[in-house]
């Protein structure tokens, strides 16, 4: 798979825990995010994430800050993004299985229960389901 991650100041380990997996699994990674814990604004980085995966060629983005949860109501104000925040496998597979998300997002300070690896396994092995969950993406992408 070709992934996109990017993430702020608060996320800079998880991201390269990630990256470092996901190479070791032999999938390519496009790094937008910091390695420094210099403060950024996770809203450019969104938007920069998000820029770029607009161009085309990514399977999905990886987006990573403090929560989580700042980067992926930063990248959902933009037009086609569904970005899910996921905490654990049964969110992770919802994720892509109902809702066809095309980013997923992580906190670098959030206390997993499962691996971030693991989640990010189970979304990248489910498939999106479509049927009554594709009426349901479209409207989603019409707001």
């Amino acid at each position: 798979m070709n992934i996109l991650i990017a993430n702020d100041h608060g996320a800079v380990d998880l991201k390269k825990r990630i990256e470092l997996w996901l190479s070791q699994k032999g999938h390519t990674v496009r790094n937008l995010g910091v390695d420094s814990e210099e403060r950024v604004d996770y809203p450019d980085i969104a938007r920069m994430a998000v820029q770029e995966f607009k161009q085309g060629g990514f399977d999905f983005g990886i987006l990573l800050c403090g929560t989580g949860i700042g980067i992926s109501i930063a990248a959902n104000r933009q037009p086609g993004i569904r970005c899910a925040l996921v905490h654990d496998s049964f969110t992770a597979l919802m994720a892509k299985e109902h809702n066809n998300a095309n980013f997923i997002a992580l906190g670098g300070r959030v206390q997993y229960r499962e691996r971030p690896e693991d989640l990010l396994e189970v979304f990248m092995n489910a498939r999106f389901q479509g049927g009554r969950h594709e009426e349901r993406v479209e409207k989603i992408d019409k707001l």
